[in-house]
């Protein structure tokens, strides 16, 4: 199974994919009427903003479909901290980057990017506090900005935006999934 069937199936599984901060920030987006000035005091240095940029794209890299740069998940991932959520997961996501930083995370090679990410997924798994952790939400709003996105959605299911009669129908080999 290769990492785009990988993350195809995480995909489907979106629903109970998300940690619970995730799933009340969309709930907060949704339902809000005024901007609220407490969160828009998020920003991302420009250092913190390519570290993001580079993390999301080894998550979901560029190959013969569109990566998580190609669609704007990074910009995505900053709209929905500041706009979303409060101040216990951006003081946590800032502690990730803080530490993304620590380690020099911009001047390292492909392969020691993905060692610092596994090593930083391991310590994730550790993580019993209250906040969600920076692995997991990088991870959770890079999937949703690229599941979101027209172009990513396109390129892992087969798109219908007004479909005929629900039915079942037998999928071809190598037919991608219809997503309405």
């Amino acid at each position: 199974m290769n990492r785009r069937e990988v993350i195809k199936n995480v995909a489907l599984m979106f629903g109970g994919a998300f940690s619970a901060p995730t799933l009340m920030a969309m709930d907060h987006w949704e339902n809000a009427t005024k901007p609220n000035s407490n969160l828009a005091a998020f920003n991302l240095t420009e250092t913190q903003q390519k570290i993001v940029a580079e993390i999301a794209e080894l998550i979901i890299p560029k190959t013969n479909t569109v990566g998580a740069k190609d669609v704007g998940v990074p910009a995505f991932i900053e709209m929905m901290l500041r706009d979303c959520y409060k101040a216990p997961e951006h003081q946590s996501f800032t502690d990730g980057l803080a530490s993304m930083e620590q380690v020099l995370f911009l001047e390292l090679n492909n392969d020691e990017r993905r060692g610092v990410l596994k090593l930083l997924e391991q310590e994730t798994k550790k993580n019993t506090g209250k906040t969600t952790p920076f692995w997991r939400l990088i991870k959770e709003l890079t999937l949703l900005g690229y599941f979101t996105s027209e172009a990513g959605i396109k390129a892992s299911f087969e798109y219908v935006q007004v479909p005929g009669k629900l039915e079942l129908i037998k999928l071809k080999p190598n037919q991608k999934s219809y997503a309405y």
